[in-house]
């Protein structure tokens, strides 16, 4: 995928959709663009989380608990939560189509928010908007 079209794709997410140029160009820097067969296990519930993914194409499955949760396709972020938190995964992922995502490694997520402090602001305040629609304890 050209520079190009993966800044335009990154700016859709609404997980990134919030940050400036200058952001979304460092950001698609340290995204490697990766090619997943069809039954390939992206994530294990319960796994310590080391990356995130960005759907480009293809479709995935969400199983929390051995029963599916949800289905992603082009445009959807995952592992975020994990990678955030650094905590264990709280779903499966499967790839049910032949998928291409971007990944970003803890790492290289952590030195970004450490180095672009926008970028953490954002992704908490889209996270934090997220949180709040799925607990209903939430204030």
């Amino acid at each position: 995928m050209a520079s190009d079209q993966k800044l335009d794709l990154l700016r859709t997410i609404p997980l990134f959709s919030a940050l400036g140029k200058k952001e979304i160009a460092r950001l698609g820097q340290l995204m490697d663009q990766i090619d997943v067969p069809a039954g390939r296990v992206l994530m294990r519930q319960g796994d310590i989380g080391h990356e995130m993914f960005v759907i480009i194409s293809g479709k995935l499955t969400v199983e929390r608990d051995g029963s599916l949760v949800a289905e992603r396709g082009p445009g959807s972020v995952v592992g975020e939560i994990a990678l955030l938190a650094e905590m264990p995964r709280t779903a499966t992922v499967t790839v049910v189509e032949p998928a291409q995502v971007f990944a970003m490694g803890h790492r290289e997520f952590h030195a970004l928010m450490d180095e672009m402090p926008s970028v953490r602001t954002s992704v908490l305040e889209v996270l934090a908007g997220r949180l709040s629609t799925l607990d209903p304890q939430a204030c």
